[in-house]
């Protein structure tokens, strides 16, 4: 289980948000809705880790992340705004290099597979720097299919896709609900996924 509780967030002297929780259950998801500005990224900043925590407490699997913060990064995968592509590197060199940074030997044949099932067939071999921007969102997207982590965190996973990127993502992540994974993930487009989902309003 993924639990936040009495989560609060500042910008400056603006308080964006106070007194969040929920909690995720295994094959769960839950769609964080709020206005621009309203601190939807911030919060899954702070849910990742990557932002320290101003009050509150995040927990997995019942135990505070502080006091298993290993377990915790071994079973997350987190995908923001910035992609963290290297521009000059191949989407296949790309998912290799990202799997192998998180001590992955990856198969070539997976590795492959996953950039087909996101469109990318014929584009395997195309430095990054030249492809467009919906592709190069498929190239960081193409981890997920990968992915071997518990706990999904997706800000904005549908933007900058045609319809058909977004049918094949939302089948990747019904694919890891109905594998008794976790999402967290925000998005303006309406989603539609199969497994146990609920949305949370962040408001200020």
């Amino acid at each position: 289980m993924f639990s936040v509780s009495n989560l609060c967030c500042s910008r400056g002297e603006k308080r964006l948000f106070s007194g969040v929780s929920f909690s995720l259950q295994a094959g769960e998801y839950l769609h964080l809705e709020g206005d621009n500005g309203v601190g939807k990224t911030s919060l899954l900043r702070l849910a990742c880790g990557l932002t320290p925590l101003e009050d509150g407490e995040i927990c997995w699997q019942g135990q505070p992340v502080s006091e298993n913060s290993d377990e915790f990064r071994a079973n997350l995968a987190y995908l923001g705004h910035q992609l963290a592509l290297k521009e000059d590197l191949t989407p296949l060199e790309n998912l290799l290099s990202h799997a192998a940074v998180a001590g992955r030997q990856l198969p070539l044949t997976d590795a492959m597979a996953a950039l087909a099932q996101l469109g990318l067939r014929g584009r395997e071999h195309l430095p990054v720097r030249v492809l467009s921007q919906g592709q190069k969102r498929r190239t960081a997207l193409a981890r997920l299919v990968v992915s071997t982590a518990k706990l999904w965190i997706l800000d904005e996973p549908f933007v900058a896709l045609d319809p058909a990127a977004q049918n094949a993502l939302s089948e990747v992540i019904n694919a890891h609900l109905s594998s008794q994974g976790m999402v967290l993930l925000t998005s303006h487009q309406a989603v539609s996924l199969a497994g146990q989902g609920r949305t949370y309003r962040l408001t200020a």
